[in-house]
Order: C-alpha cells, then structure tokens, then sequence
C-alpha cells in the first residue's frame, strides 16, 4: 500500500523537492549579502542617527522580494490543501479504484492511513522548510520593516516560522475531508478553498490577539509613536496630531489599539487616522504660534503638548511573544488537523461505499 501510494505521489513530491531545491539554492546566494549590507548599515547609521532613515531605504530596495517569498510561504498551504488534499479520495472514488483496493484485503482505514500518513506528512514538512527558510532570509528586513509589515503583523507572522506547516497540515487534512464528503474534484477544491480562506482570516482577526491577554499602556508623545503635527499658519487654527501604528521602546509590536487621549483621558477621534485629532493648543502664542521658530521644527510645540497632558494609550502584543504565539497557533492548528483526521476515518468507515 505504501509502495501503491508512493508511486501515484511521486511526481508531485519530486517536482515539489525541485522546486524547494531552487529556492534554498537562491536564498543561500542572496542571503549572506543581505544580511552584510544590513549590519554594514546599521553600523555606519548609529554613528550620526540615521538609522530610521537606513531602515526605509533598506526595506524600499528589497520590498519586492520580501513581499514576493512571504506570498509564497502563505501560498503553498492552500496548494496542498487544493491540489493534493481535495483529489486524493475524490479522483478514487470517482474513477472507482478504491473499490478495487477494497478487495484486495487493505482494511479502508489502513488504505486512508497510508495515504494521509505520506502525503500529509511531505505537505507538511514543505511548508515548514519553506517558512523556516525564508525566515532565514528575511530577518534582516523583519527588523528594518515598517509599521503594517513588522513580524508581528497579520500578514507577514503566518508566513515565518513553523507556522506554515500547521497551515499546510490542516489545508491538506481539509481538502481530503471535504472531497470524502463531496465526492466531486472541482466542488471540493472550491469548497477547501472557501473554507480555509475563512479560518484564515478568522485567526487574526478574533483568535490571535486573545491568545495572550495584551498590554495595555500609556506614552508620552514623540518621535517614536507621532506621525505628525501639523502646526497651522494664520487664522488661528488650532494644531493637528496624528499617531503612528507603534509603540517607544517596543520596535516590532503588534499594535491592536491606537488612541490619542486629552488630559481629561478621554479619546480624542482621528488621532490614529484620517487628517489627525485637534489638539486644545494655543496657535496664537507659546510654542504652537506659526511665527515661533521652535513650533516650526515641531520640538517646541510637541513639548507643549506633552506638558498639558496629551498621551497615546496603545493596546498591543509585544514582539517578544513571536515565538510563543507560533507555538500556540500551530498547536491550535494541529488540533483542528486531529480533529478532521479522526472525521475522515469515522466518514470512510461509516459513510463510504
């Protein structure tokens, strides 16, 4: 049986290990240059403090390709769940050969346990491979990256990691549960596809930020957390602040909530987007008046600010839980896979003739 499986496998698994084969081949070359020019830079930058300009112009120059391995990190999961998981039953029980395996004295659960068994197992461990490598070769970008792009960030935390490889199990694990129910290819591919989609979104959204309770602090405005402030001409106008999705002395957290407070605590509307908040600021006189030269680098009137009382309150998961949480959400996957294998084999036994 194992033999049997193998055999109708092994193309796929071959051009798979080709394709993993060229793309640790590219990240070895590229990887090592990367990540020279970044400790070169951050060397040369923390001599005068240009850093954060060092981090846009170092991120800018590889975005494409760190958006391009992240995208195919996050895609190969679906691929197995599509065009491994989804067939693997269904293209037997619609051609009609596992009749024929049936008589042949392999029990269905053994013939299901092989398949899952081998064939998951490769899914698997692609993904992982995949994930960890291009974790590897993404870390110096992972550091230098910008708010909405930083490790913790939805998009970019599913495709480093051991993640993948609870995604890629799962997919899989669906796709074949599905196509059992199903029994059709093409409506189970696009009914795997549905489903995995919607847990997928569902995991950032409503479970991640609630596998640990998240910290909740306040900050004095500077530099670190305030996009800007914009301080108006003539006419009276009063100053306008807007803050960054970020956190002083918390590089890389994953912020959930992002406020501007007044002195009274109370949330200030539009200080986390659209044209900023108002700031209760004199613009007439003091810092804040257009004709004051400090107002006009900003320094003067931030210190205003902060004087009267104005402070971001941000609710957010620390980069140092990046590792935990991609323990717990594999496990959290490796459980929904569990829970779909045992269904697959009470369906094939109960279910299929």
């Amino acid at each position: 049986m194992i033999w049997l499986t193998w055999r109708q496998f092994r193309g796929s698994a071959a051009m798979m290990a080709a394709l993993l084969v060229i793309l640790a081949t590219a990240l070895a070359l590229t990887g090592p240059g990367l990540a020279s020019d970044y400790s070169a830079g951050i060397a040369a930058c923390t001599q005068d403090n240009t850093c954060d300009r060092f981090y846009d112009r170092f991120f800018g120059g590889h975005e494409t390709s760190f958006m391009a391995l992240s995208l195919v990190v996050l895609l190969l999961p679906v691929l197995a769940g599509l065009f491994w998981g989804a067939p693997l039953i269904t293209r037997e029980l619609e051609s009609g050969t596992h009749l024929l395996v049936w008589n042949q004295s392999v029990t269905r659960g053994r013939w299901l346990a092989v398949k899952l068994g081998l064939t998951g197992l490769m899914a698997a461990a692609a993904a992982g491979l995949c994930g960890l490598m291009v974790s590897w070769w993404s870390g110096p970008l992972d550091e230098s990256a910008a708010e909405g792009m930083a490790l913790m960030a939805p998009l970019v935390f599913g495709a480093r990691g051991i993640a993948p490889m609870g995604y890629a199990a799962f997919a899989f694990v669906l796709g074949v549960t599905v196509g059992m129910m199903v029994r059709r290819t093409l409506p189970a591919m696009a009914l795997t596809l549905a489903v995995f989609a919607a847990i997928q979104l569902a995991m950032p959204t409503l479970v991640r930020p609630h596998l640990m309770s998240p910290v909740t602090a306040t900050f004095e405005l500077g530099m670190a957390n305030m996009e800007s402030l914009s301080i108006p001409g003539e006419g009276g106008a009063a100053p306008r602040l807007l803050l960054r999705e970020a956190v002083p002395d918390q590089p890389g957290s994953w912020v959930l909530t992002n406020e501007l407070l007044d002195p009274s605590g109370r949330v200030i509307s539009g200080g986390s987007s659209g044209a900023g908040a108002v700031i209760n600021v004199s613009s007439t006189s003091g810092p804040c008046a257009p004709g004051n030269a400090a107002a006009g680098a900003g320094d003067g009137c931030l210190g205003e600010v902060n004087r009267l009382g104005y402070r971001q309150q941000a609710t957010y998961q620390p980069l140092e839980r990046f590792w935990l949480f991609q323990w717990i959400e594999t496990g959290i996957y490796a459980l929904l896979t569990a829970g779909l294998t045992w269904l697959s084999f009470w369906w094939i036994r109960r279910r299929l003739s």
